[in-house]
């Protein structure tokens, strides 16, 4: 296992049987030795339809080292058993050496988070719709799940509309559909300079690509933060008010921390509107944008760590402080106006971002690609590795789908 001599040899030995997923797609044909993790694979206890303790803090806690005892010797799923993994979050495909960053949990401080259940899932959304809204993550969000509830069921693909970024599949024998909608700003936005990046950003009008769409789901998952580091242009009432970073005489730069507020504000309304939805809204916090190390995205920054950050130094900071904390207040000032007005949506924060700010090990960095393929790609230290620690984002979904059920 010459793959294994990059890793520490301790590491090593612990990863052996974890480090043959790489070479999955090196053969059609399913391998005899694969059958080794499929205990893990293909069944999960049945405690784990258990809900977590209601008076424990799911998210809030630490990533601990998963064991055989906690069913954790082996990940959910790979890429040779879920087809949803998309080519640059496929971090096993790509030969990425250290997959010890699978071996790990997330452990409330006051609890223990349950393992998905995918039959518990599947049977609690029978009958039911889920759409995912906002940028590349919330695809991303959506593959994990998808990846997870394939050990039960695979779903058919709904027939394509006019949007190309428009994706939803069936689960058939459950009456359950899933659907993303791509709207990395919430909000109508136009790409008015390709060339120089600059976006159009009309921050009182929700985007019509999901905002009437979304009417008949059940569930909408609400999620989006890194697109708003962009050069951006703000309208409101059809008026240029401001801009981030556009440098244009006579127009205010009003930064990047004040467009986003506004559009989960405007997101939130539309979907509080009793006219509109009558469903649950989810509003997953921000993902880590601060995962880069040694500069920048575009000036060589990556994400290299192979394990956990401590929970005594995993800390948000810079810009993820702020918009985490927009996205919060948002959420509540939409929960107490729909409160007020007897509307019938409810509620709930996924509070993610402090479980996700320790995993920058988690990240595809170069491995989302074959290293001779001659291409120009940025390392990734924005998506998540499938499988890996965004897995638990489907983790405290349950728990929290569990809690209240209507």
């Amino acid at each position: 296992m010459k793959l294994l001599q990059r890793v520490n040899p301790t590491a090593a030995a612990s990863l052996t049987a974890l480090a043959v997923v790489v070479l999955l797609t090196a053969s059609a044909s399913r391998p005899s030795f694969l059958r080794r993790f499929e205990p893990s694979i293909a069944s999960l206890p049945r405690a784990a339809r258990r809900a977590a303790p209601a008076d424990c803090d799911i998210f809030r806690g630490e990533w601990v080292p998963a064991t055989a005892a906690d069913d954790g010797a082996a990940p959910y799923y790979t890429n040779a058993t879920c087809g949803e993994i998309q080519e640059h979050q496929n971090c096993m495909k790509y030969g990425r050496p250290d997959l010890g960053f699978l071996r790990w949990r997330w452990r409330p401080e006051r609890c223990e988070l349950p393992r998905f259940d995918a039959a518990a899932f599947l049977d609690l959304l029978r009958g039911k719709s889920m759409a995912f809204v906002g940028d590349s993550l919330s695809r991303n969000h959506m593959q994990s799940l998808l990846c997870l509830l394939s050990k039960v069921e695979n779903p058919r693909e709904v027939p394509k509309t006019a949007d190309p970024e428009f994706r939803a599949v069936r689960y058939e024998s459950h009456n359950f559909t899933v659907a993303v909608f791509r709207s990395p700003y919430l909000v109508t936005a136009n790409q008015s300079d390709p060339a120089g990046g600059m976006w159009d950003l009309y921050l009182d009008e929700p985007d019509a690509a999901w905002a009437t769409a979304v009417a008949g789901f059940d569930y909408v998952v609400v999620s989006t933060g890194i697109w708003f580091n962009r050069p951006t242009m703000f309208y409101e009432r059809g008026r240029l008010v401001g801009c981030y970073s556009c440098r244009l005489p006579g127009v205010p730069d009003l930064t990047l921390r004040y467009s986003l507020p506004l559009a989960f504000r405007t997101a939130l309304r539309a979907l509080t509107a009793a006219s509109v939805f009558n469903g649950t809204v989810i509003v997953r916090t921000l993902s880590p944008t601060s995962h880069f190390e040694g500069g920048e995205w575009d000036k060589g920054g990556d994400c290299r760590r192979t394990r956990p950050t401590a929970a005594s130094e995993a800390r948000m900071s810079g810009l993820d402080v702020d918009f985490h904390a927009a996205q919060v207040e948002e959420f509540r000032r939409a929960e107490a106006a729909a409160a007020a007005s007897g509307s019938a949506v409810r509620m709930l924060l996924m509070d993610a971002t402090a479980a996700m700010v320790a995993r920058a090990d988690g990240h595809p960095s170069r491995y989302g690609h074959w290293a001779h393929e001659n291409v120009t790609l940025y390392n990734d230290c924005v998506h998540w590795c499938l499988p890996g620690p965004v897995d638990v984002w489907n983790e405290m979904l349950l728990q929290m789908l569990l809690r209240h059920q209507s």
